[in-house]
């Protein structure tokens, strides 16, 4: 059975309604509604969620005790269906992508807009160099991570995070 808003609490991280975490893991609405309730989900279900969320499986499952919880960790490690959990995958790092360029274009906009009012109305003092600056910050990180170009915090480390975690 997997835990209340577990699910919920994982996909409005990644900032997705419910219709799109059902399309990029294969799932349906409905069974997505129900698992956030509360109800029960089929192994396979729970796996298509989790890779497509990339969580671990146990943060999704109810584990009353460590020798179950041992047991589904190594069916959780050998998936059943490679190519679902590749496409899941696949499909997330997509939409990763595209926020990025979303915001990339939502960036490139706004400051387009703040430079011409800026050159209307004080041609004199160039102001919008800052709000470019601190905004270009977030836009050279936001890249960083989506393209893996410094990994020092990217999905390596958060694996090696987890592993740590769990075997304490």
């Amino acid at each position: 059975m997997s835990k209340p808003n577990m699910i919920k609490t994982y996909r409005l991280q990644k900032a997705w309604s419910q219709e799109q975490l059902s399309e990029f893991s294969g799932v349906s609405v409905r069974t997505i509604q129900r698992l956030e309730k509360g109800g029960q989900g089929a192994l396979e279900t729970l796996k298509a969620i989790a890779a497509t969320l990339d969580v671990d499986i146990q943060k999704l499952q109810n584990m009353p005790n460590t020798e179950e919880a041992n047991m589904n960790t190594s069916q959780a490690s050998e998936p059943q269906d490679p190519e679902a959990i590749k496409l899941a995958q696949a499909k997330a790092e997509v939409q990763e992508l595209k926020g990025f360029y979303s915001h990339l274009s939502t960036y490139v906009l706004v400051m387009l807009l703040l430079t011409a009012i800026n050159l209307f109305f004080s041609p004199y003092y160039f102001w919008a160099i800052w709000p470019m600056l601190g905004w270009g910050i977030g836009i050279v990180n936001h890249a960083l991570g989506v393209f893996n170009i410094w990994p020092k915090f990217g999905k390596d480390w958060e694996e090696k995070q987890i592993q740590k975690r769990l075997k304490k």
